[in-house]
């Protein structure tokens, strides 16, 4: 009869957990542990099995190990032993099975179980770290999304919620930490045994165990609440910026939420081995060491904003997920939609002087970019077994979700959807909630339909595009899918429209819920103040600085735009007249670009727009203008190869003006942008081949080499001195690239070891690319920093990466095949290429090799090959295109 749960997607209901009482015996000498857990459960149903989740584990089939209490009325307890024991490894399932039926009501269920310390950063597993010359272990869990069934048998599902009382045996020399603060800590022998108080009712994916050798700072709220900080020894001082943050954090959320942080410590650790950026474990959040050290001397403007940003992120889980937790993981969005969105409000409150919504923009056009393809998937989207989960920790759960949010709060406004989420929150408390739950609550607070509202942008993947042409005396709205294969998909969303005509103070807003609309000239002309050249084509510069129209005001609706020729035209001139704000200057560009790669819209056309951008000053927007000319060069490379030494002229002499008024050092007064705006300017000068930032670069890399503390390469150029470095190189002069590898060997901070793996691969020489590759999979680098050295790859190195991966796609598949880095390899090596042959040869290669975890991501790798490919046909079949590229590369700034 067991057969009967094989292949379960979910846990049957007919037996619940109330309480685990849970003893882990970690030995850091054999990566092995030994587990013993009472559950305190409820037989809700008349069974004759108990049905949970267990992987990797031994459970032990014997008389003291595995049972089932039961007592009724103060009687003496009844001990019932299973009498089958299954194991389904494919599903995760353990079931016992018992003779006869269950009786209904409490009971106590005891498992004892052997595992393994694994290195694969999931479940319960070892980090390695050095103390004193000496390379040790330390054990660390990672339970998201459904490995804690790898520590422990239990209900690994994020309904099916219980308390814990942990007991952990550690080695005298190391600290034990979990949830909540030790209640009681004994000496047995050469270990301690530490117990914990029991949690909150929570999900088993939030349950964290550290056993280490670690130092700590703290802090205490102001209303009490003890903060620490835990980190390698000697690191301590690293650990200031992110205390600092996290204390202030939790104080603004207990204000924002209305509810206090509901446990009496919170601890933020390092982990020297870590998949994912951080993990939300309530009252134990773990970090990768980038993501909570920021170092003084050698972190980077932009480590630093990371640091603020990702703790905020954490603590806002600490409501957001874990006092209140989505019901299953298709509304994981729940989580990280909001987390994401929270931990911009909370570091802009922080930090005013980061501008910190502008730079949200980017987080909405990953967001905007992945959902173009037909290969998305929809926020809410089903999930049928556990081997699908990490794929949905994806752009469109984190950033779609995210700027839905910023969508919403905009139209209800802020103080309205304040109150609704603190009422949310209250009534969800110590429960599970799904997407529907909260769209009632926003909706009974602001009187709107928020759940007709929202259902069209979460229950279907895509979004719109608006297209805006003035008719005669009318303004022509139509909504159609936006696909970057440029085909018509057939969705249709309720969109709230805002736009501003000639001046910010002209302002119209409607919800565009049709598939076409038409404003008219009286509502037109009311908007405009009666300025009629909204109409018509406007001839001189003075009419079109007045009449420009802007749709999706500050880019806060999740949409693009495309402007017929004469309203684009208009804009244009605006940008150069600096009539907008930096957000729509963004908007403006990034939907350029889409639209484009699109096919939807001329490459001249973009390049036009982007020579308006000469003079610009703001962060995000140089930002996002580097980004679209390296994506840009890499289609010209492919498209139109003769102009392609052109096209990097002009994008150096669009950059060059801004990079110098910055130059290499700091100067005083310099603010937090343009610490960061400067090494991404000169990074970007040095990949498009700029002689006189290379010179200079390479000067200062010399000196650098010689004297780690010069003033001469600060952290936040280092990149781009790096990155100048790798372009000189090649097999017959690779002294720069034997220097990045002393620097990543002698470095210490992963924040500096980054930076070189994320240099190595840019070389042009393909047999050095060759030699950075197999340095990643070297022991010298960490399993989870392997990212970094891909992220390097560029045109230069697409051919022989992709040999390189196919050739050591077992090893990678067995290395990283269990979570979700994997699917890195395949985005960052196979997206490479924009050419049909290719998509097909990508396509041939995993057909035998797809697996759950990557099936999503290879199926979107291959259609942004296809994307692509068709861009560069479209590219190839403009008129005229070389000459303007000529003429903008020889345009005086």
């Amino acid at each position: 009869m067991a057969d009967e749960f094989k292949g379960l997607a979910r846990l049957p209901g007919f037996v619940v957990p109330r309480r685990y009482d849970l003893r882990l015996k970690p030995d850091l000498s054999t990566c092995k542990f030994d587990g013993f857990v009472e559950i305190d459960v409820e037989i809700m149903q008349e069974t004759r099995n108990i049905v949970l989740n267990a992987a990797d584990l031994s459970v032990s089939n014997d008389g003291n190990s595995l049972w089932l209490k039961k007592s009724e009325n103060g009687a003496a307890s009844v001990v019932l032993r299973p009498s089958s024991v299954n194991l389904f490894e494919e599903n995760d399932i353990l079931a016992l099975g018992f003779d006869d039926v269950l009786p209904l009501g409490k009971a106590t269920l005891g498992i004892g179980f052997q595992g393994i310390l694994n290195d694969q950063m999931k479940g319960f597993y070892r980090s390695t770290f050095v103390l004193n010359g000496e390379k040790r272990n330390m054990a660390v869990t990672q339970f998201e999304p459904a490995d804690a069934r790898r520590c422990f048998p239990c209900w690994d599902e994020p309904s099916i919620k219980a308390t814990f009382k942990l007991t952990v045996e550690a080695p005298l020399d190391m600290i034990a930490l979990s949830n909540m603060p030790a209640l009681d800590e004994r000496i047995d022998g050469p270990t301690k045994i530490v117990c914990f108080e029991e949690t909150p009712i929570m999900s088993t994916y939030l349950v964290a165990i550290v056993v280490g050798v670690f130092e700590y700072i703290e802090d205490i709220t102001s209303d009490g609440t003890k903060v620490r900080v835990y980190c390698q020894v000697g690191k301590t001082d690293q650990g200031k910026f992110a205390l600092s943050v996290a204390v202030k954090t939790l104080g603004l959320y207990n204000k924002y939420f209305s509810i206090p942080y509901a446990l009496p410590k919170l601890d933020m650790i390092a982990i020297p081995d870590f998949a994912a950026g951080a993990m939300e474990n309530y009252g134990l959040v773990t970090y990768r060491e980038n993501a909570l050290l920021y170092d003084e001397q050698h972190s980077a403007a932009a480590n630093k904003q990371r640091v603020a940003i990702v703790v905020a992120h954490e603590l806002a889980h600490q409501w957001f997920g874990n006092l209140v937790t989505m019901e299953w993981w298709t509304h994981l969005w729940l989580n990280e939609g909001f987390a994401t969105w929270v931990s911009y409000l909370a570091t802009d409150v922080l930090f005013p002087e980061w501008n910190i919504w502008t730079q949200f923009l980017d987080q909405s056009t990953e967001g905007l970019r992945l959902d173009a393809l037909a290969e998305s998937h929809p926020i809410e989207v089903e999930i049928y077994h556990a081997r699908e989960i990490d794929e949905i920790f994806d752009a469109i759960s984190y950033k779609k979700g995210a700027s839905l949010i910023r969508m919403l709060q905009s139209y209800l406004g802020a103080e309205t959807f304040q109150r609704s989420l603190a009422a949310y929150i209250k009534k969800y408390a110590c429960m599970n909630a799904k997407t529907d739950d909260l769209w009632a609550v926003l909706s009974e607070g602001s009187g709107q339909p928020v759940n007709e509202l929202m259902d069209s942008w979460t229950k279907q993947k895509g979004y719109p595009v608006i297209h805006v042409k003035v008719g005669e005396n009318t303004l022509e709205f139509e909504q159609t899918q936006f696909l970057s294969s440029g085909s018509v998909g057939g969705g249709q969303w309720i969109v709230p429209i805002t736009l501003s005509c000639g001046s910010y103070d002209n302002r119209m807003s409607f919800l565009f819920d049709k598939q076409h609309k038409v404003v008219s000239s009286s509502e037109l002309l009311r908007l405009t103040s009666g300025n009629p050249n909204v109409f018509g084509k406007c001839v001189s510069e003075h009419e079109k600085q007045s009449s420009w129209l802007k749709v999706n005001i500050e880019q806060t609706g999740f949409y693009r735009v495309k402007y017929d020729d004469e309203l684009f035209s208009r804009l244009r001139t605006a940008i150069e007249a600096k009539c907008l704000t930096a957000t729509d200057r963004f908007g403006i560009l990034d939907d350029s670009y889409a639209l484009c790669r699109a096919s939807k819209q001329s490459l001249s056309s973009l390049l036009i727009l982007m020579d308006a951008y000469r003079d610009e000053l703001d962060y995000t927007v140089l930002s996002c203008l580097i980004n679209i000319s390296q994506k840009i060069a890499k289609i010209a490379s492919d498209a139109v190869p003769e102009s392609y030494g052109n096209l990097k002229h002009f994008f150096i002499n669009l950059l060059r003006s801004s990079a110098e008024k910055l130059g290499w050092e700091p100067k005083p007064g310099d603010s937090h942008s343009d610490s960061m705006l400067r090494g991404e300017l000169l990074t970007a000068l040095a990949l498009f081949g700029d002689d006189a930032i290379q010179t200079e670069a390479i000067r200062r890399f010399n000196a650098f080499v010689e004297d780690r503390s010069t003033p001469l390469l600060p952290p936040d150029t280092r990149k781009a001195a790096y990155v100048a470095i790798m372009q000189n190189v090649c097999t017959s002069k690779r002294s720069g690239y034997e220097s990045l590898l002393q620097i990543y060997r002698e470095s210490d901070l992963s924040q500096e070891k980054g930076r070189v793996l994320s240099s190595l691969a840019c070389c042009p020489d393909p047999d050095i690319v060759l030699e950075a590759l197999n340095f990643l999979l070297s022991s010298e680098v960490r399993s989870q920093d392997v990212v970094y050295g891909l992220a390097g790859i560029n045109k230069g190195g697409r051919d022989v990466a992709w040999q390189w991966m196919k050739e050591k796609w077992d090893h990678i598949s067995a290395t990283w095949g269990s979570g979700f880095l994997i699917t890195r390899f395949v985005s960052a090596v196979a997206s490479q290429f924009s050419s049909h042959e290719k998509a097909l040869e990508v396509e041939e290669f995993f057909a035998s090799r797809t697996k759950p975890s990557i099936a999503r991501t290879v199926k979107q790798s291959i259609e942004r090959i296809r994307v692509d490919a068709q861009w560069v046909k479209s590219v190839q079949e403009e008129q005229l295109l070389d000459a303007l590229i000529s003429e903008l590369a020889n345009k005086r700034s």
